[in-house]
């Protein structure tokens, strides 16, 4: 666990935000789209180039032919990955990004560099043919003397299921795992459908084939992602006919747990901390008038980002669970995620992190990332969470 405090920061004078559409991201990947749309005889003279540049630096072919034949070889994995069922994503613009990554170690003496390319090709094969599969149950602990002494709160937390047009081994070790752990109350922090299907049928079947398998007796809740992921048509359409999920808007709901209230905050995400965090001490406020935090129920707030955790913390929430990082999806040992799609940087990029009185947990998720973006995990395996919460020493009155 990370122990820290983020100071709250003020970010109403930003234009563009994580998750949102117009966002530094969001452009890079729409600017993928261009290069998904290449002839393909005119992709693979564009991935000769780099190679053209190695020739002519080494004043020999052989290593210009070498690595255009690994970065067509990285283009064949990945245009193989939906004939073989593992994922759904264009193809060329993460070989295109491989071959630039490429060219680094091409620029070594060639049989030092031929090594390191061939290396490069089990990464690839690793990132993404077996690691994106590779799901993950994370177990946690928690204990509160607002909570109920006795039999622990088994509480599970998913994540960023992103479904795309077929259901994967990936879904199918998920709908595995809920069969085996018998949760009492299952709560998802959003994000249905991968980027590059919200509007195709068969994404939106997938994920209700998912979620229909969703039970627990104290009940299945589920908020709004990002609002570029679960658009406000989208949604219903995708929880039509669940009546086994409550998807929470803006309201908080009472659960009982050992005779002891629990309170379960879902709130809709627009990525933007001024605004959500009013809104969620109103919800407090005019569930508990006047009450402060230490008299109140132990508090869960449900909600897509990690970002507004400095908020929820002000506002004596005890445990937020979010998502919408997916642990950059690309870590590097002693460092960390590469990139990680949050306002305060990689402070908040994966895991339990201690924030104040305040505990907050970024999931690192179930699926990836849609349009352009590499269907590729490295040191980040999707994930679930399974909760245990429970009573400590009861408060001195």
């Amino acid at each position: 666990m990370q122990g820290m405090s983020i100071r709250k920061r003020d970010f109403s004078h930003l234009e563009n935000f994580p998750g949102t559409n117009g966002n530094s991201f969001d452009v890079v990947l729409r600017i993928t789209d261009i290069t998904e749309s290449l002839p393909w005889p005119v992709f693979a003279l564009a991935l000769a180039l780099p190679a053209l540049v190695i020739g002519l630096l080494h004043r020999s072919w052989w290593p210009a032919l070498g690595l255009w034949l690994f970065s067509l070889s990285d283009w064949a994995l990945l245009a193989a990955l939906p004939r073989f069922g593992r994922s759904y994503g264009p193809a060329k613009p993460p070989a295109a990004m491989l071959a630039v990554l490429r060219f680094v170690p091409a620029l070594l003496p060639w049989p030092l560099a031929a090594g390191l390319e061939a290396l490069g090709t089990l990464f690839v094969i690793y990132g993404f043919w077996i690691e994106p599969l590779w799901l993950d149950l994370t177990q946690q602990q928690l204990t509160s003397p607002k909570l109920a002494p006795g039999r622990p709160l088994r509480l599970l937390h998913l994540g960023d299921l992103h479904a795309e047009i077929a259901l994967t081994a990936r879904e199918a070790r998920l709908r595995q795992m809920l069969r085996e752990l018998s949760p009492d109350v299952i709560l998802f922090s959003g994000d249905f459908i991968n980027l590059s299907y919200l509007d195709d049928p068969r994404a939106q079947a997938a994920a209700r084939t998912v979620l229909a398998d969703l039970h627990a007796p104290l009940g299945v809740f589920a908020v709004s992602g990002s609002p570029a992921v679960d658009l406000p048509a989208l949604v219903p359409k995708v929880l039509a006919g669940l009546d086994n999920i409550r998807w929470l808007q803006d309201e908080l709901v009472t659960l009982t747990h050992e005779g002891r209230a629990i309170d379960l905050i879902g709130l809709t995400c627009t990525h933007k901390p001024y605004l959500d965090g009013p809104r969620l001490c109103e919800i407090i406020a005019a569930a508990h008038p006047g009450q402060p935090p230490v008299e109140r129920p132990f508090a869960i707030l449900l909600y897509h980002s990690p970002d507004l955790a400095p908020e929820a913390a002000e506002a004596g929430v005890d445990l937020q669970l979010s998502g919408h990082t997916h642990g950059g999806q690309v870590r590097l040992p002693f460092y960390g995620a590469l990139y990680a799609g949050s306002l305060y940087g990689k402070s908040f990029e994966s895991g339990r992190i201690q924030q104040d009185g305040l505990t907050l947990y970024v999931s690192r998720g179930i699926g990836m990332e849609g349009k352009g973006a590499p269907r590729v995990r490295f040191l980040t395996p999707p994930e679930i969470t399974l909760w245990e919460l429970s009573g400590s020493a009861r408060r001195a009155s």
